[in-house]
């Protein structure tokens, strides 16, 4: 047995609560389990119990065994004194504060189906463990659930929004700048276009916003594109200018060998993102404050579909044409964008600044976008789990990875009702 499964049973009082006594015979009378918590430290804080007839308020230590108590070295760890009752399923030992005073024992006694069902769930080789139960949770328990699951997404994403809004001294247009340009990079070169997207600072590309050519030589100068002198008319104009400006600005270029080209389809060659991405810079300077203004996820829409300069209609390469096609930013593209990027940075900025009507917004764009197909959610489809939009769609990425994935069942409502379940 885990501990953090007693954890559980105490949290949601799951333990036969009538005629309670303390190992020495106290009667007790549980008021208020506590506070989980989660860090070091007793396990629940300001629990208030009716020992003995007297009303206790402090913290509570749950164990296996008594003994425990030993083992982890509370008996010489001030942090514990304050505990008020230590609760265990078996007790072998007594316990004492470090000034030597008994604490009570509480040995928990509890319907064994409890346990019997989450180690069936611990035990499970499924694609999710309770791939067996999961039909026989009410429909309405497991929408909650996702809706809850869809801010704690974005709650996670946040937390990489945190870290380059620090690296940028809080600036939220060069921090977004980052993030879209990895979004720009979809899964197989999201890293090449970070990289080149920090080594090339927003700020540049502003001074000269007005010039679509000087804004394509910075990025593929500074992607590693323009490192030969020969090539066509166009090639030679970007490869001029790039040596002008990374002498002006003192740029050094990432390698070109960290793109990748292989099992990638034509339209989503880096070199047709970067020349997508460009084109963005150029129509749009402080993105971030026209998302912010943006009242409908249309609006947004909008804003990122970009094509390419006219070269780029007959390119795929540099110096290599290729039959004319305008290559747009598509659709799917455009909202695997506004979900990775757009939506988490609208969160948090309006989490920051005190917004509700910012951070709302950001869930019902999210709302507003079609469901994401992928395996994950084609799998969910067979245990009668539908995505309807993006926002279900993410919250259902996140339950497979964060708490199937891992076994998180004491952590998951759906895992919460089927351990519960009678037989």
């Amino acid at each position: 047995m885990k501990e953090e499964f007693l954890h559980y049973i105490w949290k949601y009082k799951l333990y036969e609560s009538a005629n309670l006594k303390s190992t020495s015979g106290l009667k007790i009378k549980i008021l208020k389990p506590g506070t989980h918590n989660l860090d070091s430290g007793p396990d629940f804080f300001n629990a208030k119990i009716n020992i003995d007839k007297t009303i206790w308020s402090g913290n509570v230590e749950i164990h296996i065994n008594s003994s425990d108590w030993y083992n982890h070295n509370h008996h010489t760890n001030k942090a514990f004194d304050n505990v008020i009752l230590q609760v265990v399923i078996n007790h072998d030992k007594e316990v004492f504060r470090t000034n030597g005073e008994l604490i009570p024992t509480l040995e928990l006694k509890f319907n064994k189906q409890l346990l019997d069902n989450y180690e069936n769930l611990l035990n499970s080789q499924l694609w999710i463990p309770c791939e067996s139960d999961i039909s026989k949770v009410d429909s309405f328990i497991i929408d909650q659930w996702i809706g809850k699951l869809a801010i704690e997404r974005l709650e996670e994403k946040s937390k990489r929004i945190d870290d380059l809004l620090e690296q940028f001294n809080n600036n939220i247009e060069a921090s977004f700048y980052i993030q879209l340009a990895q979004s720009f990079g979809f899964k197989l070169n999201s890293e090449p276009f970070e990289m080149l997207a920090k080594s090339l600072p927003l700020i540049y590309l502003a001074k000269h916003k007005n010039s679509l050519l000087q804004i394509e030589a910075l990025l593929f100068g500074q992607a590693g594109f323009l490192n030969d002198s020969e090539g066509d008319e166009y090639y030679k104009s970007l490869h001029k200018e790039y040596l002008f400006l990374k002498s002006k600005f003192n740029l050094k270029p990432i390698g070109k060998h960290l793109w990748k080209f292989l099992r990638s389809r034509p339209g989503n060659f880096p070199t047709i993102r970067i020349a997508q991405f460009a084109m963005l810079i150029f129509k749009s300077s402080a993105l971030f404050s026209k998302i912010i203004e943006s009242r409908s996820i249309d609006e947004v829409k909008e804003l990122l579909l970009v094509e390419t300069s006219d070269y780029w209609e007959n390119h795929y390469l540099f110096n290599k044409e290729s039959i004319k096609k305008t290559k747009h930013l598509g659709e799917n593209s455009v909202d695997i964008i506004i979900i990775n990027t757009v939506i988490p940075f609208l969160f948090i900025y309006g989490k920051q600044n005190g917004s509700e009507s910012i951070t709302h917004r950001a869930l019902d764009f999210l709302e507003k976008i079609k469901s994401e197909k992928n395996s994950i959610i084609d799998t969910w489809r067979i245990f009668g789990i539908r995505s309807e939009n993006a926002l279900s769609s993410q919250a259902l990425i996140h339950l497979k990875n964060i708490y199937c994935n891992q076994k998180k069942c004491l952590n998951c409502t759906i895992g919460n009702q089927i351990i519960k379940m009678a037989e």
